[in-house]
């Protein structure tokens, strides 16, 4: 078996509200401010951010850094500065030193290595027209938050999905699940389209999943089936998935819509949704198993026990293997597939690269009974709840947008892949909030 232990040594980073509070954070105890310096420009390299040079103003400021831009998560994304060309005047070129290894650019501290660009390439950038403001794609995110409604699902709500594309919540729980038409997320006693009632009425939907097309959804909890229903034009059973264990934790689906994984206490079900056919049952530790999610060709696995492990989806070897000290209870990653968040019972977060070495952590050292995290389908953002608060964070630099407390525990939350609402859900109904940009 190939396997990979990592140790738990993570670059600290820090959550903070605005930009210019950023100078007066306190250094975490037992970090100097060398460590921390380091663990923003290692983040700052894993995301194709401009380095500072050494002695630099701000290299002396060393608990400050600046607001990144949602777009740096992404280095394909460029803003309008990077798309227009850069426009030299002869004197400037001819100004230019002959041995100068790379362009400009490089004196803000990102590496360089190439040779200087040619007369020829200098004229063609000339060329380039200016990119308008207008036809430049900008990530957005929200400001705050706005409370629009409530869906009075009657019971807990153990698990909810919104689906942009049908505009309807589906909320689940003890015997039932509801689904809410779009009226009713503005509204604060509004009833459900419909019920759903389970076959079993003892059953409790702990964990559902939308397909990537938002025309499906999967369900799996206490009873030892997992329900595929089509959503369109109205709810109904398509199959049921027989498993092999008495309770599911969680479920994940690949971006091809092609494999779901089920997670057990000590094995994890691997499923074949186009021809519903059971592939594998994969043992893993038997409490390392409350958690599932699935990025690629590797599907990742945490619980009680503290450590995240990784797992080969083709050979089922594992893979890595990351000791985080704390229970886990949640993972999930961001739309590119190339970032992985993981939220603990101290309710830290743990940020990785799937297959890249680099590894943060923001610490809050909090204890929590739940912790759920969602990513906004634009990648500018994700949402992270702690028992009753909702923290709205900017990605990568983890500026909080905005934050707000509800009256019980947050047991659930969903994004809409429109990012237009935010649904949570607690003791016996779902809130609803409109994102305001």
């Amino acid at each position: 078996m190939s396997e990979e232990k990592e140790e738990a040594s993570f670059s600290i980073l820090t959550i903070y509200d605005e930009p210019e509070k950023r100078r007066n954070v306190p250094e975490s105890p037992g970090i100097s401010s060398q460590d921390e310096h380091h663990a923003q420009s290692q983040l700052g390299e894993a995301c194709g951010l401009p380095q500072q040079p050494p002695g630099s103003p701000r290299q002396h400021d060393l608990a400050y850094q600046e607001t990144i831009s949602p777009q740096q998560w992404a280095p394909q994304a460029l803003d309008r500065s990077e798309l227009q060309a850069p426009q030299l005047s002869e004197a400037e070129s001819e100004e230019a030193e002959p041995g100068l290894s790379s362009p400009p650019g490089s004196e803000f501290g990102q590496p360089c290595p190439s040779p200087r660009p040619s007369e020829e390439v200098w004229s063609l950038l000339r060329a380039i027209p200016p990119v308008p403001d207008e036809v430049v794609v900008r990530q957005m995110t929200p400001r705050k938050s706005w409370k629009v409604g409530k869906l009075r699902h009657g019971k807990k709500v153990y698990s909810l999905a919104i689906s942009s594309s049908t505009h309807h919540v589906y909320t689940c729980g003890h015997g039932y699940i509801r689904v809410w038409d779009e009226s009713a997320l503005h509204a604060w006693d509004h009833a459900p389209q419909a019920q759903l009632n389970l076959q079993d009425r003892q059953n409790c939907v702990l964990t559902c999943k939308l397909s990537p097309d938002e025309r499906s959804l999967i369900t799996g909890g206490l009873s030892q089936t997992l329900t595929l229903w089509d959503l369109a034009p109205t709810p109904r059973v398509r199959a049921q998935l027989a498993s092999t264990g008495p309770m599911c934790y969680s479920l994940a689906v690949s971006s091809n819509a092609q494999i779901c994984l089920a997670c057990f206490k000590g094995f994890v079900e691997i499923w074949d949704l186009q021809n519903q056919i059971l592939i594998r049952k994969h043992e893993v530790p038997v409490y390392g198993s409350r958690c599932v999610d699935i990025v690629g060709n590797k599907f990742w696995t945490g619980g009680e026990d503290t450590r995240l492990y990784s797992w080969d989806l083709r050979s089922y070897q594992r893979l890595q293997q990351h000791d985080l000290q704390h229970e886990i209870l949640s993972i999930t990653h961001d739309p590119s597939e190339e970032w992985l968040l993981v939220g603990l019972r101290m309710s830290d977060i743990v940020i990785l690269h799937t297959h890249r070495r680099e590894k943060f952590k923001a610490v809050l050292q909090k204890y929590v009974y739940h912790h759920n995290l969602k990513f906004a389908s634009c990648g500018s953002y994700f949402v992270a709840t702690l028992d009753e608060s909702i923290h709205c964070l900017a990605a990568p630099s983890l500026q909080r947008l905005f934050q707000v407390e509800e009256s019980t525990d947050i047991l659930c939350c969903d994004v809409s892949s429109d990012n237009q609402y935010l649904v949570t859900g607690s003791r016996n109904s779902a809130t609803v909030y409109q994102l305001l940009y």
